[in-house]
Formats: structure tokens, sequence, C-alpha cells
């Protein structure tokens, strides 16, 4: 397999786990209230899973309120069911045709809680960068000892990973930091 493959594969799997992380991110609660946190949440609509974002309209016409509408009014309580079920921790609050789910100022308690969830999740993306990184070693290796790649470019196509890894790692310490403040100022 060619060097520039092997970094583009390494680099693909960087990407793909840091936007992971910044989706992940979207979903975790700060106490301002955003679209985010509840569009993702699944909803079993005729015995799919399917996310709310696809089932009504939601929008935040306040900081701390998130009105979600319904297309279909007939699934308004498997979406209460729904957002209970999820880890948000907020009490959905329904007249028949909307639902609004007020958001709560957050304790310094829970801030500490979300600050925590939130280096967890950066932890595991780094993890997957690591094993990127391993990976992509261990396929530059396989070259050298089969032959078809010199040392020199081995040694090359090895700093180059490294300087990947150190890339990525840094764009998810960028954007967990960004989350924390978030969490934190509020």
């Amino acid at each position: 397999m060619p060097v520039d493959d092997i970094l583009l594969e390494a680099e693909e799997q960087m990407s793909n786990a840091v936007e992971f992380l910044k989706t992940e991110l979207r979903g975790i609660r700060t106490g301002r209230a955003s679209s985010a946190l509840v569009e993702y949440i699944k909803v079993d609509y005729f015995g799919t899973p399917t996310e709310l974002r696809q089932l009504a309209g939601i929008s935040t016409p306040e900081a701390n309120l998130i009105i979600i509408k319904p297309f279909d009014p007939s699934s308004i309580k498997e979406i209460e069911r729904a957002i209970q079920a999820s880890d948000l921790g907020i009490t959905p609050n329904s007249d028949g045709r909307i639902i609004r789910l007020t958001i709560p100022p957050l304790s310094g308690e829970r801030r500490k809680q979300l600050a925590h969830q939130v280096k967890q999740l950066g932890e595991h993306t780094k993890v997957v960068i690591r094993n990127a990184r391993r990976d992509a070693n261990k396929k530059i290796d396989t070259e050298k000892k089969e032959g078809s790649l010199p040392e020199d470019d081995a040694e090359k196509a090895k700093e180059d990973i490294q300087d990947l890894t150190k890339e990525y790692e840094k764009k998810t310490d960028e954007a967990l930091q960004n989350k924390i403040k978030e969490i934190e100022e509020l």
C-alpha cells in the first residue's frame, strides 16, 4: 500500500473521530436552550427508532426554553417518553399540540459532572486518534519489511503520521476547551 494511502486513511479516521466528538458535544446541556440537545433523541415512531428532528419542528424562542411541535400530533406521547428516557434530566410539559422543555440553570455540582463527561469524551477521541496512528505505523513497518518502502521514506512517513496525530489531538483539545468554557460560563 502506498504511503499516501496509509496517511490518507489515518487522517480520515482521525478526522471522523474529531467530528464524532463535536456531534456528541452538541448534545451536552449547558444551561442555555439549544435544539441540538434534543434533535438526536430516538423516538419509537410506529416501531421504528426515529430521530426527533425528523418528527417535529424544534425551536428555541428563549434562552431557557425549547419548543417541540410534532408534525404528527399523535406522536406527542412517544416524544415525551423518549425525552424522559434520555439523560437530559428535563421533564417535558405538553398541551396536546406542542411540548415545552424549560432548561433549568445548572448547579455547581452538575457543571462539574458535565465537565468530567466532556473530558471523558475527549479522552475516548484521543484513544481513537492514537489507535489510527498505531495502525498506520504498523502498515508502514509492514511495507518496510516487505522491501517496498525504503527506510528513509518509512521514517518520514512515521513523522508525518505523528504530525497528523498532534494536529488532531490539538483539534480535540480545542473542542473540549470551548465546551468546558461554555458549561462554566452560564
